[in-house]
């Protein structure tokens, strides 16, 4: 007989299908371990080994269903890093209007099917009726404005990409090719009701926000250091140096992407075939960091449009910077959400973007090294190829957002546990009556 217990939930769902979470007690529930175990591995480092430069452009999105556009547009600036080529304007702005899109309408699937079923019933709701079907079913005014947005996204990716999914179109030297006139009226005479929709999300997010504030200043409260792209102060996902910023809120590095290796640590578990990146300088575990869109808006220093500065000011207004707060990553998601929506209206709007003016013709194979980073809507993403003089790959290192988030999970999961388990605080918050009753 003994007082110890495992608890596991294999698979996370939600999230990843290869995740699950252990969490080991001991006497009187007190919290010894908790574990995001990432269980398998994908070998794709390997699979880019010995392939031409430019085919790992294509490879490369069938890593994640999820994040393909990032690593699409990660690889091919990786591929032009090494062989010194600059895009034309025209094609960087299709990229950046291809991010945008897949940044608005990942944001949108995570806000409304991943986070809204636990809002909308309640955390104590039978997770039975916890999903996004029960959400179409009780409020289906709500689904419909998500839906919608998520739609906007993924076809304006298709328009840009060739593919909603698993995109085709960057390439080294620009994009294959423009998009056409039509196309481009097409899309703008669809952000009128895109940004009604935005609105609608904004005013929800803020329901939940003064709704959940107790939850969201008491669970999972965990200082970390935090890593994001920032283009002159910026929140930019496309382009930018990478910026570390410390617990108590200094920005400690900024740095070229193509220096990673000064920076990131690298911090092998015996319980995950994910390894766990962090800030060098600091050790591990002083050094974990968090990656995703509370990171961004964290070592930002502004927002790029004024819609989405104006939420941000909101945001800090209650949460403060850096915001410790795991549930606050909601509400960052929604501000880069508009973030997003305002960008693809003024690219829409810029006459360049029909330009056929998208590609190179001299791009040619060299020996090389070079790094290519974007931000996928989970974190930041970063691509390293080493190449022989005819474009053959040598070797490949990916650091993808699980990399420099993994760490960061266990550390906020064990500040829970903690709450649950040895405190029971959970019992004392003060929780709204859910939206729909079950």
């Amino acid at each position: 007989m003994t007082d110890e217990r495992t608890i596991r939930i294999d698979p996370v769902t939600r999230l990843e299908g290869h995740g699950s979470l252990t969490i080991k007690l001991g006497p009187n529930n007190e919290v010894k371990d908790v574990q995001f175990n990432v269980s398998s591995t994908r070998f794709f480092e390997k699979f880019l080994e010995g392939r031409p430069m430019e085919e790992a452009v294509r490879i490369a999105p069938r890593i994640c269903g999820i994040c393909p556009i990032p690593h699409h547009l990660a690889s091919v600036k990786t591929v032009e890093d090494a062989w010194d080529v600059t895009p034309p304007p025209a094609a960087i702005k299709l990229r950046r209007l291809l991010i945008e899109a897949k940044q608005l309408s990942s944001h949108a699937i995570h806000f409304y099917a991943l986070a809204a079923p636990d809002f909308v019933f309640g955390p104590f709701a039978d997770p039975a009726v916890r999903n996004v079907a029960a959400v179409l079913k009780h409020l289906p005014g709500v689904a419909t404005q998500a839906i919608k947005l998520m739609e906007f996204g993924q076809e304006l990716c298709k328009t840009v990409g060739a593919k909603a999914i698993h995109p085709t179109t960057a390439i080294p030297g620009g994009m294959m090719s423009p998009i056409t006139e039509e196309q481009r009226d097409h899309w703008l005479s669809k952000t009128d009701e895109m940004f009604e929709n935005i609105q609608k999300t904004v005013d929800l997010a803020k329901t939940v926000v003064n709704d959940y504030l107790d939850v969201i200043t008491k669970v999972a409260v965990t200082p970390t250091y935090y890593l994001g792209l920032a283009n002159d102060g910026e929140l930019d996902i496309y382009d930018g140096l990478i910026r570390v910023m410390d617990p108590e809120g200094e920005i400690v590095e900024e740095f070229e992407p193509r220096n990673y290796d000064e920076y990131y640590g690298e911090h092998v578990s015996d319980h995950s075939y994910a390894t766990h990146i962090y800030y060098k300088a600091a050790g591990y575990p002083e050094g974990i960091w968090r990656a995703n869109s509370l990171a961004r808006c964290n070592v930002a220093d502004k927002m790029a449009t004024p819609m989405a500065q104006e939420a941000l000011e909101e945001m800090r207004e209650l949460v403060g910077r850096p915001s410790h707060h795991t549930f606050a990553y909601h509400y960052a998601r929604v501000i880069e959400m508009v973030q997003a929506a305002e960008w693809i209206k003024k690219l829409l709007e810029d006459p360049e973007i029909v330009s056929e003016d998208v590609k190179l013709a001299d791009v040619e194979a060299n020996a090389g090294e070079g790094v290519g980073v974007v931000e996928a809507p989970r974190g930041t993403l970063l691509h390293n190829y080493v190449c022989n003089d005819e474009g053959i790959i040598e070797k490949a290192n990916l650091i993808v957002a699980t990399n420099n988030n993994i760490a960061g999970i266990e550390k906020s999961l064990m500040d829970a546990a903690k709450l649950i388990f040895e405190d029971e605080g959970h019992k004392g918050l003060e929780l709204p009556d859910p939206m729909v009753e079950t």
